[in-house]
């Protein structure tokens, strides 16, 4: 299981540590792709699978099913854990997610995910002021 905020450096390769509690769920690599909302995902490789299932089983016909599944595919990168529990972000996702130095690593059960940590402070402030409106809309879910 996934979860907990951590806070981390990129070095000048771009390389980010992987936190040492979640190594041993994604073996010696982990999937990269671009996210929603200006973050990047990393996937152990069977979580990764399910995700490319469910993609291709998206019609083709419509518009958004083709667009997120290329989202999704076309931006992923196959990133090898080196033996200091780091892998490498590709300069085109790190553009993608206008990452910088200082970055938040999200564990979100099944994936993680990566922010800038100045967007990530952004976003969870919004998030947190609009906390009542989002709770109320997922109760008309049934959550």
């Amino acid at each position: 299981m996934l979860i907990g905020e951590f806070h981390y450096n990129i070095d000048q390769k771009g390389r980010l540590m992987i936190p040492a509690k979640f190594r041993q769920r994604f073996g010696l690599e982990a999937i990269v792709t671009r996210g929603i909302d200006k973050c990047l995902f990393v996937f152990p490789k069977d979580e990764w699978e399910k995700v490319v299932d469910k993609l291709l089983k998206l019609p083709l016909s419509q518009a958004n099913s083709r667009a997120f599944t290329r989202l999704m595919l076309a931006g992923a990168h196959q990133a090898e854990i080196d033996n200091q529990g780091r892998i490498l972000i590709p300069e085109n996702l790190r553009k993608y997610a206008e990452i910088s130095k200082r970055v938040v690593v999200l564990g979100l059960y099944s994936r993680l995910e990566v922010w800038d940590e100045k967007i990530w402070e952004e976003y969870k402030k919004n998030s947190e002021s609009q906390s009542e409106e989002i709770a109320e809309k997922l109760s008309e879910l049934g959550i």
